[in-house]
C-alpha cells in the first residue's frame, strides 16, 4: 500500500491540470494590481483589480436578478472581464488615449486561455465575444456592473475625504443602460457609504 501511495505522489500532473493551475496563479496577480485611475484623484493605495471584479460580480448578480437576465452569464462576464490585466496591468483612461489597449486585451486573453480544457476555452471565448459586442441583455448588465462598481467606489472614496473622486460622477453615469443600474446610481449619489455598518453594530449608550 505504501509503495502504491509513493507511485501516486510521483506521478506528474497532466498538461491540462498544469495549464489550469498556471491560470489560477496568474489570476492571483490581480490581487496585487491596483486600479490606476484613482491615482489622479490623489488615492495612493486604491483597491485591487481582484477586489473590483469581485464586487462587480456581486452587483452584476443583483442587477441580473432584477432585470430577469441569465445570472450565470452576467457573473461570469464580471469575473473574467479584467483577467488580461494580470499580464498588462490596469491602464487609466489617459493611457488609453495614447495606446490601443483594446487590441492588447484581446491578444492577452487569447493567450491566457489558449491551452485550457477545450470546453472551458470555448465557453470563455464565447463569453468574451458576447461581452465585447454589447448586444445582449447580459452583456449590457455586466458592463453596467463594471461602471456602477466604479461609481460606488468613487462615492466611498469621496465620503472618506478624497473630494476629487467626485469627478468620476460626471460622465460615467451616462453610460448606464439598464433601468436597475440607473436607479441604483440615483441612490448612490445621496447614500452615506459609511453608515451601513451602523445597522449591524449597536452602540451601547
Amino acid at each position: 500500500m505504501k509503495s502504491l501511495d509513493r507511485k501516486k505522489l510521483s506521478r506528474s500532473p497532466s498538461a491540462e491540470i498544469l495549464n489550469a493551475l498556471n491560470l489560477f496563479a496568474e489570476t492571483g496577480l490581480l490581487k496585487k494590481i491596483k486600479r490606476s485611475g484613482w491615482w489622479v484623484a490623489g488615492i495612493k493605495d486604491p483597491e485591487s483589480v481582484a477586489e473590483h471584479c469581485f464586487r462587480c460580480a456581486v452587483m452584476g448578480y443583483y442587477i441580473a436578478h432584477l432585470e430577469k437576465a441569465d445570472i450565470f452569464t452576467v457573473v461570469m462576464m464580471a469575473i473574467f472581464n479584467d483577467i488580461h490585466e494580470a499580464r498588462i496591468n490596469d491602464l487609466h483612461k489617459m493611457g488609453h488615449f495614447y495606446i490601443d489597449f483594446k487590441q492588447a486585451e484581446k491578444k492577452v486573453f487569447g493567450d491566457q486561455i489558449r491551452h485550457l480544457n477545450g470546453a472551458v476555452k470555448t465557453q470563455l471565448e464565447a463569453l468574451r465575444r458576447e461581452y465585447e459586442a454589447q448586444r445582449t441583455k447580459e452583456s449590457l448588465i455586466a458592463r453596467d456592473a463594471d461602471i456602477l462598481e466604479c461609481l460606488l467606489q468613487a462615492k466611498e472614496y469621496h465620503d472618506a475625504g478624497y473630494t476629487k473622486a467626485k469627478k468620476f460622477f460626471r460622465t460615467a453615469p451616462n453610460h448606464l443602460k439598464t433601468k436597475t443600474a440607473r436607479a441604483l446610481w440615483q441612490e448612490i449619489r445621496r447614500w452615506d457609504s459609511s453608515a451601513w455598518w451602523e445597522r449591524v453594530v449597536k452602540f451601547e449608550r
